[in-house]
């Protein structure tokens, strides 16, 4: 089991999800965030005075998968997230050591789904 960590311009999110809903992958969380990466934010005037905005709006994704559908996820990722410009995003994979669903008391690979 992994869990699959993206963090994705807001405006890519609707084509995201419909990457990840055509490759099978429909459970997953969703957070607005705040970040910086290489893009190192920009500057802009307020009454005059110049503002550095180095914290960008974000929208982080959280989804737990099963191995077999590690490649397809990040695969869908890439697919709605991707412009070609500096501060797409990043996707970090993570080990998921268990998982248990609340209401069954299911654990693993069944209590993901």
């Amino acid at each position: 089991m992994k869990l699959i960590v993206a963090v994705i311009q807001p405006h890519k999110l609707p084509d995201v999800k419909q990457a990840l809903f055509d490759a099978g992958v429909y459970c997953m969380t969703v957070s607005n965030a705040l970040g910086c990466g290489h893009q190192m934010g920009y500057t802009e005037t307020y009454r005059g005075v110049p503002q550095e905005v180095n914290l960008l709006k974000k929208v982080k994704l959280e989804i737990a998968v099963n191995e077999d559908y590690v490649e397809p996820t990040i695969e869908a990722i890439i697919k709605g997230a991707k412009t070609g410009s500096i501060g797409d995003g990043k996707i970090f994979v993570l080990d998921l050591p268990q998982c248990i669903r609340i209401r069954t008391q299911e654990r693993g690979s069944k209590a993901i789904g």
